[in-house]
């Protein structure tokens, strides 16, 4: 069997950005299971207009100030250090909205590159301070991990996928996903949070057992 696994997140989300990381030490736990890890959009802030706002306005409307952000901050850059990965909030001056992003995922997917596009994106917000609104900058984005620069700017000038992408986002939302990062594994178990990778892999390790049940059962 291939274990699917969708990761429902947002590439602004900072623990999305550590959940990815810890996904995939999890998985390298568990070398004997097949998975496939396919990346479903989620609007953690649909508010922001779509072509961003200001970083220090967008903390004010979230959080009051930017200093009252400063605490949380910190935490998560810890957090984010201790898997190696870098979180640089100081750096970061443009909210984006993400639906470009999202698409670029989506497409991204067509060539077997959802993982890079998703990482490089991450990175280029929380380590560089891209502006992720900026289409100059998703067309480099995309054009290193292996699609048309040209070619995307073409398809992000349009509406390609908006409705899909929208559709998507708001199901997850329907479904009762409050929070992200969430993790579906095999249609049937459901991991709420970054947890960490040892959960993920005991997660994946009853979503084996689950689906043995259900094909013992027909």
């Amino acid at each position: 069997m291939t274990l699917a696994i969708d990761m429902v997140s947002d590439v602004v989300c900072p623990w999305c950005y550590i959940g990815k990381h810890r996904l995939e030490k999890a998985i390298a736990l568990r070398p004997d299971v097949a998975t496939e890890v396919r990346f479903r959009p989620y609007f953690l802030n649909p508010w922001v207009p779509r072509e961003g706002m200001s970083r220090d306005e967008y903390l004010t409307s979230k959080f009051g100030s930017p200093e009252r952000y400063r605490t949380i901050a910190q935490r998560v850059a810890g957090a984010a250090a201790g898997e190696g990965l870098r979180y640089a909030p100081d750096k970061i001056v443009r909210q984006p909205n993400t639906l470009d992003c999202h698409r670029l995922i989506l497409w991204a997917a067509e060539v077997g590159n959802a993982a890079r596009m998703k990482q490089r994106l991450m990175e280029l917000y929380f380590a560089e301070g891209a502006d992720l609104s900026d289409r100059d900058v998703l067309s480099e984005a995309a054009a290193s991990c292996g699609l048309d620069a040209e070619g995307v700017r073409d398809r992000l000038a349009g509406n390609a996928d908006i409705a899909r992408i929208e559709q998507e986002a708001n199901s997850a939302k329907e479904a009762g996903i409050d929070g992200v990062p969430c993790f579906i594994l095999g249609g049937a178990i459901s991991v709420q949070g970054a947890q960490s990778p040892e959960h993920l892999a005991q997660a994946i390790d009853h979503a084996v057992r689950e689906y043995a049940k259900r094909e013992a059962a027909e």
